[in-house]
């Protein structure tokens, strides 16, 4: 049997991240103050295992990956990394666990700082690290190439506004990798870039993970993009996973009815395509107030008496695990 540490990167028991977002107003007008961004989550990462995390805007994605690189601490449950509960980490542990994880933002013109030249943004990790001065200019150099980035000593005295898009994007993947992480967080890494450029800069997410052999989560509420790049997909709503399983599985034959939504919502190169209505109730509720039982019940199209008591918990079904009474 093989080792269960060995095969496991990263382990959620029941995390949760809850926040205080309300007032004395809403408190006296009996209106909860707390929003559920993840509740109860449970998942296991394989180490290699590249993941897509899909959900609409507001489904808790962020807020979870947040928690997987402990840039918020769980308000309940548990994550593992490499076997070690990310709360109960010492300032030793910690500064190794910020050079083992790494996120490639959204938006690279604001994850970058715009005073500095290409070369200081790519040193600033290196000395974080403690790296050796003598060794930045070679680390640097590798991993914008390892980005695909040809001729990179010629980007290195520049600023980020005199860079396009893509190629500010490959500086922060660059930054990402320059540590050589075991893990990955790409929270929605092409939304802000032109389509005509967006092929590339994913291709390269695609060999540079396979390349390094690194474990990876993907989030987004692009389906197609998801299944260009993760073998497996957790579809999230209302801070909770609905299905769980390989993405060519979720594609082909969704179960959950709010991952039928989504795939039907994939736009068709098609003039021709069909235009009705998606399965699915207009509207998510109140995330301060959701709905009791199953929280996706009052836009479900097969929402039955059972759905408004109890809360569905994941379940095996085939290949997959899903969070519906339907199974």
């Amino acid at each position: 049997m093989k080792n269960a540490r060995a095969e496991s990167l990263l382990t959620l028991r029941s995390a949760q991240l809850h926040y205080n977002v309300g007032n004395l107003m809403s408190q006296a007008r009996g209106r909860s103050s707390w929003v559920r961004a993840v509740d109860g989550v449970t998942i296991n990462i394989r180490r290699g295992e590249s993941v897509g995390l899909l959900g609409e805007s507001g489904c808790g994605k962020s807020s979870l990956a947040r928690l997987l690189l402990r840039l918020e601490t769980t308000t309940g449950g548990e994550i593992l990394f490499d076997g070690k509960d990310l709360a109960q980490l010492d300032k030793a542990g910690l500064a190794d666990f910020r050079r083992r994880t790494q996120m490639i933002f959204q938006n690279p013109f604001d994850a970058v700082n715009p005073r500095f030249r290409i070369r200081a943004i790519l040193s600033e990790p290196l000395e974080g690290a403690r790296v050796p001065k003598d060794e930045h200019e070679t680390r640097i150099l590798a991993a914008m190439s390892l980005v695909k980035l040809g001729n990179p000593a010629e980007y290195l005295d520049r600023f980020p506004h005199q860079l396009s898009g893509g190629q500010l994007q490959r500086i922060v993947m660059a930054r990402a990798l320059i540590l050589q992480p075991d893990f990955i967080v790409a929270d929605e890494p092409v939304s802000m870039l032109d389509v005509s450029v967006r092929a590339g800069v994913l291709n390269v997410f695609r060999d540079v993970r396979d390349r390094l052999g690194l474990t990876a989560i993907y989030i987004s509420h692009d389906l197609s993009l998801v299944r260009y790049v993760c073998e497996r997909t957790l579809v999230m709503y209302l801070g909770r996973i609905m299905e769980d399983g390989p993405t060519e599985s979720i594609v082909s034959a969704p179960l959950h009815p709010y991952s039928r939504a989504l795939v039907a919502a994939v736009p068709v190169p098609d003039v021709n395509q069909s235009h009705a209505p998606l399965p699915i109730g207009r509207g998510a509720p109140d995330p301060r107030n959701p709905p009791s039982g199953c929280v996706f019940r009052d836009r479900c199209p097969a929402v039955m008496a059972q759905c408004v008591s109890e809360v569905p918990g994941l379940r095996s079904a085939g290949d997959r695990s899903v969070a519906c009474h339907l199974y």
